[in-house]
């Protein structure tokens, strides 16, 4: 078999391996996620409490994500395995600025419950009064527009190249990609501040039984407390290796044609984005 024919073999498997990935990954993250919105909604335990206000919001980050990334692979079965975000310019655009904000406002909402929790345990007054639905509220409406304010660029100067399907080319915004959105903005600052701050909040809980407080209070934050870390866990190991392929391919083009090096990056960026969007779909209320 000589190597374009390899490769073809290749490139034709990575997209099977991800079609099949987005149906499989559809179906269980929205029977999770609306799983955990029913559970944090319904419950008396969980109601008017900040974490699981984060958590709700999350859930409905990821069903949005889940269901753009199903809806982009529906629409290729008719363009006979066409990407339609390399022959819609208006879907190019719209895709690039709808990643872009749901990945942040889960990046954020992880965060903004990791330091929660951290603040909630804590065995200072002041710090656990500085946690307030009212202020998680405010929290979420403001990184719901910062967010979005921040896909613009994107949304601009997205197009569609001949070979290259929908890219960014002005320079300044790839510049911004490679030293500051995946490396930090998206990649090294989430994945340290809600590692730390769940951390944080783990220690608080395992100190909570000098504090007096009810028993039933101190099995909740717990509760919440183990749930996030286990989501932070999740959250790190799923967006790492994404992140690291992002910085590394960023600045580079891969003209697509039926070469092993072709390949080999679309399988390593198959792998890499089924990983974070599995993000979207980790279960916490089972």
């Amino acid at each position: 078999m000589s190597n374009s024919s390899y490769a073809i073999d290749l490139i034709v498997a990575s997209q099977l391996f991800f079609s099949y990935f987005t149906y499989i990954n559809f179906g269980l993250g929205l029977i999770g996620n609306l799983l955990n919105i029913l559970v944090f909604t319904n419950l008396k335990t969980f109601r008017h409490n900040r974490c699981a206000f984060y958590l709700i919001v999350e859930s409905i980050v990821d069903i949005a994500q889940l269901t753009q990334i199903f809806v982009n692979e529906i629409w290729e079965l008719p363009l006979n395995g066409m990407d339609p975000t390399s022959e819609s310019p208006v879907w190019c655009k719209l895709r690039t600025m709808l990643a872009q904000w749901f990945r942040l406002m889960l990046a954020s909402t992880v965060c903004f419950a990791a330091i929660d929790q951290f603040l909630s345990t804590n065995y200072s007054v002041y710090l656990r009064q500085l946690s307030s639905l009212k202020l998680a509220q405010r929290q979420i409406c403001i990184a719901t527009v910062l967010c979005l304010l921040h896909t613009v660029p994107f949304g601009v100067f997205a197009e569609i190249q001949p070979l290259s399907g929908c890219i960014i080319m002005n320079t300044g915004l790839i510049n911004y990609y490679t030293f500051f959105f995946y490396p930090v903005l998206n990649g090294l600052l989430p994945i340290f501040v809600s590692s730390m701050f769940s951390i944080l909040a783990y220690r608080n809980v395992r100190r909570i039984v000098r504090r007096q407080i009810p028993i039933h209070r101190r099995r909740l934050d717990q509760q919440l407390t183990a749930m996030i870390f286990v989501r932070v866990i999740f959250f790190v190991l799923l967006q790492l290796p994404y992140t690291i392929y992002r910085i590394c391919t960023v600045r580079s083009i891969i003209v697509q044609a039926n070469t092993l090096e072709y390949a080999t990056n679309q399988w390593i960026q198959v792998v890499s984005t089924a990983l974070i969007y599995s993000s979207h779909a980790v279960i916490l209320s089972c």
